[in-house]
């Protein structure tokens, strides 16, 4: 659903006037005779962004992957707290659900983007489409999001903490593990301020409140009447969730690109305990670098300093691990399934989209790219494909655990270099558009004279696009194809040394058919001298 809301968005660019017949059938108003309005076209970017960021990014590489694969590579039967595990998967569906809701009330979604900064979001139907009911829906949802998530961070922590088989101490952890239980550290804590903020913001949305409404403000000839809250206060609040949420969002992906780069370079991760070490900096630092998205806030130049310091200072965890991947991989004996080939993709976009962080991080540079594209493709790439990349690469390297059955490898192939190629062409060329000063959320270019020439770029982003969204129906084919009828998967085919290859594939329900594993080894035993094979098990003798 998100890639579908991004393809509308690409269509629209390149093509303001264009009839999408289906669009009316969903939004009369927003889309009188299937021709997208400037006003619907701010509704659809707020639904990408935020079912992209809070229920792809933030819930399947942690609640999906996790939630399954963490007990299994500690020896536990189940979660914690299996109950309370449920109730945060069906919270989250809840909130999904009521988010959706908001595409089929007359107002529709709301226009104010998925940060939804105040007064556009706080002042009701006055500021805009959608700003009635629809941003009442968007706020709730939101709320709900965050308590399911606090419920299922508190269920990591606890499972991580608690229920590790015995002989598996924390140094011998797989990495995967490690980053989900750092994640959920931090959903825990930003979470819980995102929840207060956006109960703050309802508030002054439907109780009269003053906490981020200015005093005297006039909108549409009409005038708001509070006392005189202050809009930035939102901004403090929702980034001190917001950037944290960034690494809620690649940290899983660090752990399952860490885990693959060692099983296929069949070499122990280089550097474990700095690659663990890296993993908790990032968490620590995302905490303190929330100023950065605010240079253009008026914050002063020493706040600003301060932050940008601190901005820095979070690359060198970044560049330790990248570091520590590439140490992996030189000297090994590689292997290149799909699943390896999604891991290197994911290097090569953290890298990609990290660089581009830098000129971010300096306020000067800052308040000229602020809001433009440069800033749309840096997240994009950091945080969203890179991301994906890590979902991608765990879907090929634990399909076989989970179905018994292998994906098929050649349509794998295809379906990464052409995924790969793809985003490189989508976002590498936004970062130009930036350059040239091209503002975020614009609907159409033709009313502005600088930017006629850019319609190019956006013609062959768009293009890109198109192809790199197709290609995702090979996969989902691959997917359910190779569930009823892919190749039946060996115990351990990729002769990995973790726990959950130890069992039957799928798992029994408790995991461990009533064993109980007894860990002897750390997680990424390749090369053993001595040993029968290039590897050796956790839980194998000495």
């Amino acid at each position: 659903m998100g890639l579908l809301l991004s393809i509308l968005i690409r269509i629209h660019l390149i093509a303001p006037q264009a009839k999408i017949p289906l669009l009316e059938l969903l939004s009369h108003t927003g889309a009188p005779g299937g021709v997208m309005s400037p006003e619907y076209y701010l509704s659809l970017l707020t639904m990408h962004g935020t079912i992209m960021v809070f229920f792809v990014l933030t819930t399947a590489p942690q609640s999906g992957f996790g939630n399954y694969f963490l007990p299994i590579q500690i020896g536990a039967e189940d979660m914690a707290f299996p109950r309370l595990n449920m109730l945060s998967f069906w919270v989250t569906l809840a909130g999904l659900v009521v988010l959706l809701a908001a595409f089929f009330i007359p107002d529709g979604p709301p226009i104010s983007g998925w940060t939804a900064y105040p007064p556009l979001s706080a002042v009701g139907g006055a500021s805009g489409p959608g700003e009635a009911v629809g941003q009442n829906l968007w706020i709730i949802s939101i709320a709900i999001f965050c308590l399911a998530s606090m419920l299922g961070a508190l269920n990591f922590i606890a499972t991580t903490l608690d229920l590790r088989a015995r002989g598996l101490s924390l140094g011998r952890l797989p990495l995967t593990c490690w980053a989900w239980f750092i994640t959920a550290i931090l959903a825990l804590l930003s979470f819980a301020v995102l929840l207060a903020a956006g109960a703050l913001l309802l508030l002054d949305r439907v109780g009269g409140t003053s906490f981020f409404v200015p005093g005297g403000l006039i909108v549409s000839d009409k005038i708001i009447h509070h006392s005189g809250g202050s809009p930035l206060l939102w901004q403090h609040l929702f980034w001190f969730f917001g950037h944290p949420e960034v690494y809620i969002a690649i940290l899983p992906g660090m752990g399952v690109t860490s885990h693959i780069l060692s099983t296929f370079s069949r070499k122990p991760i280089f550097g474990y305990k700095a690659m663990v070490g890296a993993m908790a900096t990032i968490g620590c630092l995302g905490f303190v670098v929330w100023g950065h998205h605010m240079f253009v806030s008026g914050m002063s130049p020493y706040s600003a300093f301060a932050f940008s310091v601190l901005t820095m200072a979070i690359a060198v965890p970044s560049a330790i691990k990248t570091f520590n991947w590439l140490g992996t991989i030189v000297g090994g004996k590689l292997r290149f399934p799909t699943a390896m080939l999604f891991a290197l993709g994911f290097v090569s976009l953290f890298v990609t989209g990290g660089l581009s962080g830098i000129f971010l991080g300096q306020p000067p540079v800052d308040i000229y790219f602020h809001d433009t594209y440069f800033v749309l493709a840096h997240f994009h790439m950091i945080m969203g494909v890179a991301a994906i990349f890590g979902i991608f690469g765990g879907t090929y390297f634990w399909f076989p655990k989970m179905f018994g059955r292998m994906l098929n490898e050649t349509l794998g192939k295809i379906h990464f270099w052409v995924t790969f190629v793809g985003v490189y062409a989508i976002f590498m060329p936004m970062h130009f558009l930036g350059l040239e000063g091209h503002p975020r959320r614009y609907s159409e270019l033709s009313g502005f004279e600088f930017l006629k020439p850019l319609m190019g770029v956006h013609t062959f982003i768009s293009h890109a696009a198109f192809v790199t969204g197709a290609i995702q129906l090979v996969f989902i084919f691959n997917l359910f194809w190779s569930m009823f009828k892919g190749k039946k998967a060996a115990e351990n085919p990729w002769e990995a040394t973790t726990l959950e290859w130890t069992v039957p594939s799928p798992p029994p329900h408790d995991n461990f058919a009533g064993r109980h594993p007894v860990v002897l080894r750390g997680a990424y035993e390749f090369s053993v001298p001595g040993a029968a094979k290039d590897y050796v098990m956790q839980d194998s003798p000495k």
